[in-house]
């Protein structure tokens, strides 16, 4: 088993998002983070939710809105946020959108 995971081109995995759908591929999972990468199509949406641990958005290609507690902020390729266990959030896609999350488990109580 390789000591790596090795991705040349995120977008690429997620290239052909289908109308009206959103779909999720989860890149590496371990005992101190969780790699998933999500493509929307335009006007889909995850409603607002919370996570028990820290995460991390990394916008790879598109454009979004996120709330993030009571904030709205414009997201496009190039956007990060990390956000802390229990924020209300949510991901409004305004364009195809293609967005790592990663969900640290690492210092958590497992």
């Amino acid at each position: 088993m390789s000591e790596f995971v090795f991705f040349e081109d995120l977008v690429a995995l997620l290239a052909d998002i289908q109308p009206d759908s959103i779909i999720s591929r989860t890149l590496h999972a371990d005992d101190d983070v969780k790699a998933v990468l999500f493509g929307f199509d335009a006007g889909q949406e995850l409603s607002e939710h919370t996570a028990a641990l820290p995460a991390s958005i990394l916008v790879l290609r598109g454009e979004a809105e996120l709330t993030l507690g009571s904030e709205r902020h414009q997201a496009r390729a190039g956007t990060w946020v990390h956000m802390p266990p229990h924020l209300p959030h949510s991901v409004h896609a305004r364009t195809p959108l293609i967005m790592l999350l990663l969900l640290y488990r690492g210092g958590s109580d497992k």
